[in-house]
């Protein structure tokens, strides 16, 4: 009977198998701000799985730390249920001290499932890419906008 109730439920764009982008906001870390509204995160997902398919991503933290160090541009994507938070909470930090854009969505499980992998990852890094630029540019615009934490 479990069976026939997982199919639909998988696949959903904007949250877990299960749960929506309401459910998942109760299991945010304390520092996951600047949030994602439902609508970017979902875009985001769209930018982040057209990315994956020209492999334009950096998935994982170390990964990410390496490239952000060595100024590589980008969007940073970052999963705001991960715990404990000292795996990635300088990540943040090293992304405003090279002036790059970064965000927080509800799910790490989403956001390795939109990279293309079964596992969950708790930070993406989307790289430009001329294939995708409008998806790009729209992200890059309303993610900029999102306001920083204190």
């Amino acid at each position: 009977m479990a069976r026939e109730k997982q199919p639909e439920a998988v696949g959903d764009a904007e949250g877990a198998p299960g749960r929506s982008y309401q459910e998942q906001l109760d299991f945010l870390n304390a520092i996951a701000q600047p949030l994602a509204s439902r609508k970017l995160t979902r875009r985001l997902y769209k930018c982040i799985r057209k990315a994956a398919k020209h492999k334009q991503i950096r998935r994982g933290v170390k990964e990410v730390q390496k490239f952000i160090n060595k100024g590589e541009k980008g969007i940073t994507v970052l999963a705001g249920d991960t715990q404990p938070i000292d795996v990635y909470c300088h990540i943040p930090i090293m992304c405003e001290d090279r002036s790059l854009p970064y965000a927080y969505v509800p799910s790490k499980s989403d956001l390795g499932a939109a990279a293309g992998s079964k596992r969950p990852t708790c930070v993406i890094l989307v790289k430009p890419h001329e294939e995708y630029q409008e998806t790009y540019q729209e992200c890059l615009a309303e993610v900029e906008a999102l306001p920083l934490p204190l």
